[in-house]
């Protein structure tokens, strides 16, 4: 396989997944508008994220973190690579249809342990309609995460990075027709998840046959390989179901409060943007990447891809959080506030994002800092820090929502994300110098900061100026425009002169490495 340099592979992943969260986004001011943060928008909220937590559950967090390394390493000694993958699909298969059987059967008792709110009005009813159309999707879903990670391990990451977009287009398709056509708005959005995922299985597979690996569902067994695999893969298992236990009390703090868990998603949607575009970016591209460092021995390499991922990450993430703070009043008033979607509503949205923004650049971090983890198996250390936060988000939201309300979620999550990377930050230091961050970065970092920060100032100047145009109908798209175009100018700017950034760097990063 020909190696790639790093940013290549983070800009191919990032542009990608750029454009599909800028669909998304579109997908998302869609919802809003036609059904704002009303019944049909939180029931429809809580039962599509029923098979996506059990995708991340099984699919995307635990499974591919042991599979990804595993697969790359025989990818790279050419040790019957394509075997070993058609035995993880056909064993997480079997697992996937397993679970999918119970939820649909136990479907209203799920619903209400995401959202015990919902128990006294209509939102248990669609939300657990919603849930039996919606819970299929996550058998495809789970297939793509695997082709996804067969692909990325193969340095090939343009299909997996792609694949997202096919669920937007599906969602929008569905909404926009039912608004033609005067369908049930929540039935239609829900409808389209299982049709989506068949989109995105079907894609991956053909991308994975073309780079030659066909793969074919086989009789589940528990091969050597497979007990491996699931013995790295347990405790992944569990970190994932405690990161799902923290947004699982997220929301059950919001369904006690009307409109919260519309609120918090809407919130969580655009923060996902910076977090989607970078953070997921670098994970893919750096889990395969050191995990074939680490076997030829290559510790220098290992270092600097560490290095330049975080540099790479910081200098976009850490201006991204500092504009979410200081201008989400007018983010959300712009590009949500239409239709069904209140005025009332943009207030509560816009304090969730300012808090999430807090902690980007913990989350994105700790992209950067996990795989270290799971290129060397170890699942286990992850596992336990993840126990850790789960204590001190369910502690924060639990504790401070009779006192700030449903903004209490947003600020356990926040919280606990800087947890999980001092954790992190913590642990790798005994891995060596394959785990330490390089002098470059180290000189970087405080003038990345300074210039996020000058730019933060101007964005609350340029905020100030504008005033009543950002939320004057005819007026606020191009305020906004203005204001955000602002924002970035400065921060060119301020990274150009600190020398927090400089243009070689990207130039040096797109050449291919020999």
């Amino acid at each position: 396989m020909k190696p790639v340099r790093l940013i290549r592979g983070f800009l191919t992943v990032g542009g990608w997944t750029l454009g599909s969260r800028v669909v998304g986004f579109v997908r998302d001011m869609m919802i809003a508008a036609l059904v704002g943060a009303g019944p049909v928008a939180e029931a429809y909220f809580v039962a599509s994220s029923l098979p996506n937590m059990f995708r991340r559950f099984f699919a995307e967090g635990a499974f591919n973190t042991a599979f990804v390394p595993m697969f790359a390493k025989r990818l790279e000694a050419d040790e019957d690579p394509r075997g070993f993958a058609e035995e993880a699909l056909s064993g997480l298969m079997t697992a996937v249809i397993g679970v999918s059987v119970l939820a649909m059967a136990g479907m209203p008792w799920l619903v209400l342990a995401m959202a015990s709110g919902f128990s006294q009005d209509e939102r248990l009813a669609l939300a657990t309609l919603y849930g039996w159309i919606c819970f299929p999707y996550i058998l495809f879903i789970s297939a793509a995460a695997l082709l996804s990670g067969l692909l990325n391990a193969g340095g090939r990451f343009i299909a997996a990075a792609a694949a997202p977009v096919l669920m937007n287009l599906v969602l929008i398709a569905a909404m926009v027709a039912a608004e033609l056509r005067g369908w049930d708005m929540g039935l239609a959005m829900s409808w389209s998840m299982p049709l989506a995922g068949i989109a995105q299985a079907g894609m991956l597979w053909i991308a994975a046959a073309r780079m030659g690996f066909p793969l074919h569902l086989r009789r589940p067994r528990l091969s050597p390989d497979m007990r491996r695999l699931l013995v790295i893969a347990f405790p992944a298992v569990l970190a994932g179901g405690v990161v799902q236990v923290n947004l699982l009390v997220g929301r059950q703090v919001g369904s006690f409060f009307d409109g919260a868990i519309a609120w918090l998603t809407y919130a969580d949607r655009l923060y996902q943007l910076p977090l989607g575009v970078v953070g997921i970016a670098i994970g893919i591209v750096l889990l395969p990447d050191i995990s074939r460092r680490l076997r030829a021995g290559d510790s220098d390499g290992g270092r600097h891809a560490l290095s330049r991922g975080a540099e790479f990450a910081l200098i976009l993430t850490l201006p991204a959080a500092v504009a979410l703070m200081v201008i989400a009043g007018p983010l959300i008033s712009v590009l949500f506030q239409r239709g069904d979607f209140r005025p009332s509503d943009v207030g509560p949205t816009a304090l969730a994002l300012a808090i999430y923004g807090a902690g980007l650049p913990a989350f994105v971090l700790q992209k950067v800092l996990q795989p270290l983890y799971f290129a060397r198996e170890d699942t286990r250390r992850p596992f336990r820090y993840a126990l850790n936060c789960m204590a001190v988000n369910a502690a924060i939201a639990i504790g401070l929502a009779p006192v700030i309300g449903f903004s209490a979620a947003a600020l356990a999550t926040t919280i606990a994300g800087w947890v999980m990377l001092a954790q992190l930050v913590r642990g790798s230091r005994d891995m060596g110098e394959a785990a330490r961050f390089d002098d470059r970065l180290r000189r970087r970092l405080p003038r990345i900061v300074l210039a996020a920060l000058l730019m933060g100032a101007a964005l609350w100047g340029i905020r100030q100026l504008l005033g009543a145009a950002l939320y004057t109908p005819t007026q606020r798209y191009g305020a906004l425009a203005l204001l955000v175009l602002g924002g970035m100018a400065v921060y060119a700017l301020a990274a150009l002169a600190t020398g927090a950034f400089r243009p070689s760097d990207l130039t040096a990063g797109l050449r291919r490495q020999r």
